[in-house]
Formats: structure tokens, sequence, C-alpha cells
């Protein structure tokens, strides 16, 4: 390891190139790196040999849009209005949605373009597109920092793939189905004064109102039978380049585009954000990784995800970067328990840890991949056990590029260099929330004044926790979904663990250890409180009305509502 002041000197100085690679969904437990001994993954487990390996490494939230958000703003989700009071609109719906990341937050990629950083993203984004009209482009990615994007302003959903079940919940299909009848009966209103002779509406009107509200109404209720022509689309920067995707190419695609960046801006500094959409259902996977694996669908879709990774990483090789480039892998969320299609399990597999995506403040919904590499700088194979989080990247990136925290705002990331370098023994974290939507579930304590032998003892805390069903079963399988409020378990008093001997949370501390039992669950609501006085009001960016479709919103490559093209193919064919 490069240790003491030359580590410093190099760490401040040298201005790295960034890859960060974000995995969709993935298990912790699907890395060879992180004890699976089942599925290949030799270049993710490459990345831990030659870098730094966190073993508590969480997302601050379960669910997608939320975890990013707080990714790309190193601070709590709720903070931003990125955080859900509803439990079935706890990630962003529709592309045709005017919810989104707000303008007014400062992601890393703007610290870093500020820096001269050129800025790229390759892949999923999910945090948002417009906000009045469908060209407006107000969360766009180049709207927050990035110079250049190519990928789905969405995500994947089962319904990319015309031959998946629509993933989405039925309730939330049901609810659709109301919004859609409501919204496209109101140009019908003028007919209300006409009949109660409150004054006169012209018939003219009201049959122009009445085609409005057919063609209206049909539009918007048909667009959930064509979710894979709205949702599920591939766009180069602002522009539409496939509507619907082609799932078929759509990873190759990505892959070259992503090794593009690299060659165009190989002299530096750059920023890469790889953003897959593996491991994700519909799990698309590419013809020749299919049935490789001993987990079916899925595990072929993660050694297909590291082949890809293998390839960003001999292309750092390859140009002679591998030493000025900090790597960075990583998960949204920790493994989908509940993805399911005739039988098949298509979702991963969490090791240990309880619980999975969407479960509230379980580990296996939060805990996930942290794979630092930095040649000369990091040493390798190293192993750290303290808690850290997604929202750490945002104040690591700004030290390393050199840029400069914002001081209007509460960062809740910490800068994590010291800790990687080995300057410090432990976390500047000493408590961390977990959120499910805007509830709080649980919170953890790094109590770094109590020491045994492997470290500092790390307590859990849980106010509130899903209900799995069937009963006795491991996630909501009856529900599709667990709830973050409701139908949900309230603990009074808590729950209690100490997750640095018990990480499986299966071993809850007793209440009648009255003495220790009451000391901690009293510091941890002290800071609960002193947390809570530090969150300002944030217009809710994933409420009711944000995340119904709006036909004037929706992205089209064409005139609406006949949307479609691919112009890749017209790139291919030209070539």
């Amino acid at each position: 390891m490069v240790g003491g002041l030359h580590a410093v000197f190099v760490t401040r100085n040298s201005r790295p190139n960034i890859v960060l690679l974000m995995a969709d969904d993935l298990g912790l437990g699907d890395l060879c790196c992180y004890g699976n001994n089942t599925v290949s993954t030799p270049n993710i487990d490459r990345l831990a040999r030659e870098g730094v390996l966190l073993t508590q490494h969480l997302a601050a939230a379960s669910v997608c849009t939320p975890s990013r958000a707080a990714f790309l703003t190193g601070r709590y989700a709720i903070r931003s209005g990125m955080a859900s009071a509803f439990n079935l609109n706890r990630a962003l719906a529709w592309l045709g949605g005017s919810g989104g990341l707000p303008t007014n937050e400062t992601t890393f990629a703007r610290l870093l373009q500020h820096q001269g950083y050129r800025t790229g993203l390759v892949g999923k984004w999910h945090q948002g597109l417009s906000c009045a009209s469908r060209d407006d482009h107000c969360y766009h990615p180049l709207n927050h920092g990035f110079d250049y994007f190519y990928g789905m302003p969405f995500g994947l959903l089962s319904d990319c793939r015309a031959s998946e079940t629509p993933e989405l919940h039925r309730w939330v299909r049901i609810k659709l189905g109301i919004s859609t009848a409501a919204i496209g009966l109101l140009p019908l209103l003028p007919l209300i004064p006409r009949f109660t002779r409150w004054f006169p509406v012209p018939w003219g009107i009201i049959v122009t109102f009445g085609l409005l509200a057919f063609v209206f109404f049909v539009g918007w209720f048909s667009s959930y039978g064509f979710v894979r022509r709205w949702n599920c689309i591939l766009m180069r920067n602002h522009e539409i380049v496939q509507q619907p995707m082609r799932e078929d190419r759509v990873s190759a695609l990505m892959l070259k585009e992503a090794l593009s960046f690299i060659d165009r801006y190989k002299r530096g500094p750059f920023l890469l954000f790889v953003s897959f959409l593996h491991v994700h259902t519909p799990l698309i996977t590419k013809e020749n990784f299919v049935g490789r694996s001993k987990y079916g669908r899925y595990g072929d879709n993660v050694e297909e995800m590291d082949w890809m990774v293998g390839k960003i990483l001999e292309a750092l090789d390859q140009e002679c970067l591998t030493n000025q480039t900090l790597v960075y892998f990583t998960s949204d969320n920790g493994g989908n328990l509940e993805a399911q299609a005739r039988g098949e399990h298509l979702g991963g597999w969490n090791g240990v840890y309880k619980g999975g995506k969407g479960m509230g403040g379980w580990e296996g919904g939060i805990r996930v991949p942290g794979i630092f590499r930095w040649p000369t700088v990091l040493e390798a194979g190293k192993v750290i056990d303290e808690p850290t989080s997604l929202m750490d990247i945002y104040p690591t990136l700004s030290y390393v590029g050199g840029g400069i925290l914002p001081q209007n705002r509460v960062i809740d990331g910490k800068n994590l260099m010291p800790l990687l370098e080995g300057r410090v023994r432990h976390s500047d974290h000493e408590f961390l929330f977990h959120y499910c939507g805007v509830y709080l579930h649980a919170v953890r304590w790094h109590q770094k004044d109590c020491e045994y032998e492997d470290g500092a003892t790390v307590w859990k805390v849980h106010y509130v926790s899903p209900k799995f069903s069937p009963k006795g079963a491991g996630a909501c399988y009856g529900s599709e979904i667990c709830s973050c409020t409701g139908d949900v378990t309230y603990h009074d008093p808590p729950l209690l663990f100490d997750i640095s001997r018990d990480p499986s949370e299966s071993r809850p501390l007793s209440p009648n250890n009255e003495a220790l039992f009451d000391s901690v669950v009293m510091k941890i609501e002290a800071a609960v409180k002193e947390h809570r006085r530090t969150l300002t009001p944030a217009p809710q960016q994933l409420s009711v009305f944000n995340t119904i479709w709006k036909p004037w919103l929706q992205p089209c490559c064409g005139n609406f509502p006949l949307c479609g093209c691919d112009k890749e193919d017209d790139i291919i064919a030209n070539a």
C-alpha cells in the first residue's frame, strides 16, 4: 500500500479517471468475492483482489429510485423529495410522469464537471425526464452534470420483453385503470352546466370535447398495454434512438458506448458511470451466455454482466489507464427475492442477510457490494468491515477530483479515502438511518467507544418491519411487494440487534437486559431526534400526481401517439 504522506499527495493531486459500475438488484451473495462459489464472476473478483472490499456497504434505500438519488447527491432521498409516502409509488413508474431528481440538487457529476472532468452516463437513469412538456427534459442526465448520456432514461421492466408477464403489482394496475378513466372523462365536464341549466354550452363544443375525451381515454388507458413502447426506450443525449428498445441488442450497444467513451476521453480526466441494466428482470442476456451458469436465467445474466465488467477493465489496461483510474463496483440495492415467473426464481441471493429488495431496513435489501480499486494508492486485497454507504461516493469523488462540497445543504455521505487508504481505523459514520419511503424503519449505531477484538460494536434497532407472507416466508410473496406503512409490524419496544456479531438479524437482544437495552435504544432515539431536526420540507417527487402517466410528457420518436423508431439500425445501414 502507498501510505502516509505520499498517499495523501497522490490522492489530492493526481486527479484520477473515475469509472463507477452499478448493478441493478444484484444480491450480495451472488459474487464469488463475497462467498459464492458456484457463480463465475472472475472480473469482479479481480477488482476485489486488486483493490479494497467493503463488507458492510449500505444503500440508502432498498429500491432503486431513492437509492440512486442518494447515491448521486450524497444525501438521504427524503431530503430531495425522492422518497415516497405511498406503498405503491416508491419508484418512478412512468417516463411520462412529472417527478424526478430536482434541478437544485447537485450531483457528483456536476461537481466533477466543474473541475474539468468529462462526464458520461451509460445505462439506466430512472431519476425522471420531463417537467412540463415532453421535450423540456428538466430531469435529464445532461441537466445533472453529465456531458454525455446513452441508455434508458427509465430502466428495465418485465414488460420490456414482449413475452414476459407484466411485473407491475395488480393494485398498481387497478389504480392506473381508475385514474385513467377519471382523467379521460374530465373533458366531459361541459355537459354538467348544460344539463343543470347553469349556463348554455353549444353542442359543437360538447361534441368536440367528447371526441377529445374518447381519444384521451383510449390513448391513456391503452398506454398500460403498451408499456414496452412508452417506458422501454433508448436515448443518446436528448434524442430517442430506439422506441421500443431492442432488448436483443441493448447490452452490446451499451458496452460499445462505454468503451467508446473511454477511448474518446482517455487523455482525461473523465468520469464514466456505467449503470447496468443487469440483473433486473426480464434478465436480458445475449445468446452466447444463455445456459452457462448453474442458476438459470439469473445466473446467466450475472455472468454476462461480469464479462462486460471485464471488457471495461481490459480497455483501461490497453490504454495504460489502470494505475490512473479509480474503479468502483456496487449495486443499487439488494437482490429481489420476489422476482418469480412460471415457478422460476428470477432474483438474486443475499447470503446470510435477512430480506431483500423493497423490504425496509432488513440487511438483505440494503447491504450491497462495495469494491474500490486504485493501484498504487489503495492496498490490494484489503477487506474493511466498517459501516459505509453509497452516499459516501459523493464526498469521496469530490475529494479525489479536487471539488468543493456544497455548503448550503446537509451532505450525509462521508469521504472514504482516509478509511480506504488505512489512515484511519473506523468509518466516520456513527449513525445511519434506514428509510422505507419516507418512513424510518431502522437505525444503525456504530458504537466506536465500545471496542472488542474485531473492531467496534454496531447496533441496529428496527422500529418497523414488513410482514412477510405467507406466514413463515422470507419475503412478501402474497402481496408481491412489501409495504412501508399500513400492513407492517410496529415494534414497541424496538427490535435490537448486535449486527457486528449477528449480521443475519436472527437473535434480537432481550429487553429484559434492561441496562444495556435501554442505554442503546436511548442513544439511538436521541440521534433520531437530532437527525429529524436537520430535515426540511421538499416537494414530493413521488406523489400520486407526479408518478401517473401524462400523455403530454411522454417522450416520443415520431408523431404521438404513433411513436416508434430504430435509428441504431439506420446508423448501421449507413456505416
